[in-house]
């Protein structure tokens, strides 16, 4: 398959996301553009009173000949009193896109809490000799840890750069994290040989019926699964040498059960990159195409087939580094099938645990890089909790946990917890309602420490020029969903949107929600564009609010 993302699964990669607010070359452009009786006329039905001196300010944006098809839906409140600032179409339904992950994110810390660890263990089936031999089998039981260890900095963070490896086959400027995706299952290995195992005659099995597997709502890894390691994917590096000599292929994770053919050509500086992966079947990929002379390194990625068999390959491979022999073979795939039943898995003996780091670490890891698999997750381990295994019953206990936030779900409609599903729309209201909820809860500073800051991290980072006004005072979660426009080519820009918490100079916090909706791409717009045009509309109210 040719790894370019098609523009259906958009809506949160890096480079589309509205990250922001400008280009940091440019800082907040300058419009100017008379108010109109169009404006006049949505602001007489969807404003309260008090908004109309911000009017003529907004107009300068939303009355642009690019929104003539568009639909507005804002919504800026004061924090502490819910004081309305500004309001169009608050309680009109829009397409979120990844501001979704504000609902699934939020119904996920009030289930599991901020302080939540993952615990995935090791248990052993059968006699252990004396002399270290297992006659029998380990089973590593998947307990839903979104990184496994994979992303664990030394002082228990985990470690995310802005433009997120998932996104890789969309975007040019992605970088892995420094940290070893398999360190989780190397800890596992170690402790598994400090109790004193050196052969396992039976087989390793990796139980991953924590819930019902699904697919994601999102760009990216699709197969939601109990068991992840390095997010499911294989890392490729393309790294160019001179024009006509073949250029350097890396992967990572490396495994015996993958074997990768390459064929990568480096052309003259300033030709096209092209980037081909062919999954041929059985554990072997075909990597080829070209890459310019002087080209950054570029990062493609690789989805694996079955996450179960792969993890379990790889944990195989780390307890033979650990000294440790299994007797059945590295190849196989995973037997779900000789598990016994999970009650009983959970009576044998455990000698390895890996336990992760706060569940807070993981909400910090979603918001800020838009993390798409790990925000569908969501909800499943939402039904987890609960001793449900559906992603509609996590979803029917986020209805709950938002009907005591006092959100009115029958005015919201989620089928996903990371945005891309079609039935994902929200009101300007409701988002603003939640994200107030939050202020008042325990963990109000785990969540907003999760939210992207402008001009400073995650999908937010490069948006504005280092001394931008709002630079660091706006912490919000993008979004962008866009799909091909087959008859006449470009593009349908389906949502635009931004919701989160801003501070004004004053030390004013206000909670706002902003969407548009349905913009043709066309005559050389694109989402930055518009991205640069939301962002506009928060500078203003900056501006005009003390």
């Amino acid at each position: 398959m040719k790894l370019g993302m098609p523009s259906r699964l958009r809506h949160s990669l890096p480079l589309m996301l509205w990250i922001g607010v400008c280009a940091a070359s440019t800082g907040f452009a300058t419009l100017a553009m008379p108010v109109t009786s169009s404006l006049l006329s949505r602001t007489a039905c969807g404003a309260e009173p008090n908004a109309e001196p911000l009017d003529g300010r907004f107009a300068t944006v939303l009355d642009m000949p690019r929104y003539e098809q568009a639909h507005w839906g804002l919504l800026f409140v004061d924090a502490t009193t819910g004081e309305t600032l500004y309001a169009l179409n608050a309680d009109k339904l829009f397409i979120p896109a990844s501001v979704t992950k504000c609902f699934s994110v939020a119904a996920a810390l009030d289930a599991l809490g901020a302080d939540h660890r993952f615990e995935t263990p090791v248990r052993m089936r059968g006699m252990k000799d004396a002399d270290g031999t297992l006659r029998g089998d380990l089973i590593l039981v998947a307990s839903g840890d979104l990184t496994m260890g994979g992303r664990t900095l030394p002082d228990g963070s985990i470690a995310f750069h802005d433009n997120d490896h998932t996104y890789a086959n969309g975007a040019r400027e992605t970088r892995l994290t420094a940290v070893d995706p398999l360190a989780g299952l190397d800890e596992l290995a170690r402790q598994i040989a400090t109790a004193g195992i050196r052969r396992v005659t039976g087989d390793l099995l990796v139980d991953d019926r924590l819930f019902d597997k699904a697919e994601g709502s999102g760009s990216g890894p699709g197969r939601i699964t109990p068991i992840q390691i390095n997010d499911n994917l294989i890392d490729f590096t393309i790294t160019p040498d001179a024009p006509g000599k073949p250029a350097k292929v890396e992967w990572r994770p490396r495994s015996v059960a993958l074997q990768v053919e390459t064929r990568f050509e480096t052309v003259a500086k300033g030709g096209s990159l092209v980037t081909w992966i062919r999954d041929l079947g059985h554990g072997r990929l075909h990597v080829h195409g070209q890459i310019p002379a002087e080209h950054p390194p570029v990062v493609r990625v690789h989805e694996v087939a079955d996450a179960a068999s792969h993890a379990r390959s790889l944990m195989m491979e780390a307890l033979e580094r650990h000294g440790i022999q299994v007797d059945a073979a590295k190849l196989a795939d995973n037997r779900p099938e000789a598990l016994p039943p999970s009650d009983q898995v959970a009576a044998l003996p455990k000698v390895a645990s890996l336990v992760s780091p706060p569940f807070s670490e993981n909400a910090r890891l979603i918001l800020k890089v838009s993390h798409n698999l790990h925000a569908s997750t969501l909800p499943l381990l939402v039904a987890t909790k609960h001793g449900q295994r559906t992603l509609a019953d996590g979803l029917r206990r986020q209805g709950e946990f938002l009907t005591r936030a006092g959100l009115d779900t029958a005015k919201l409609s989620f089928a996903g917890g990371a945005g891309g599903a079609r039935a994902d729309h929200v009101t300007p209201r409701g988002t603003v309602q939640l994200l107030r909820h939050m202020r008042g809860r325990p963990d109000f500073a785990a969540y907003r420490r999760a939210m992207p800051v402008l001009g400073i991290d995650g999908t937010l980072a490069t948006s504005v020029a280092a001394d931008s006004p709002a630079r660091g005072q706006i912490q919000a979660k993008t979004g962008t969903l866009s799909w091909d426009n087959l008859l006449s080519g470009g593009s349908l820009l389906t949502s635009k949107a931004l919701a989160g918490y801003l501070t004004t100079k004053g030390g004013r916090e206000v909670v706002f929600a902003a969407f548009v909706n349905n913009v043709p791409l066309r005559d050389g717009l694109d989402s930055r564009a518009v991205g640069r045009d939301l962002g506009r509309i928060c500078e203003l109210m900056l501006e005009a609010t003390p």
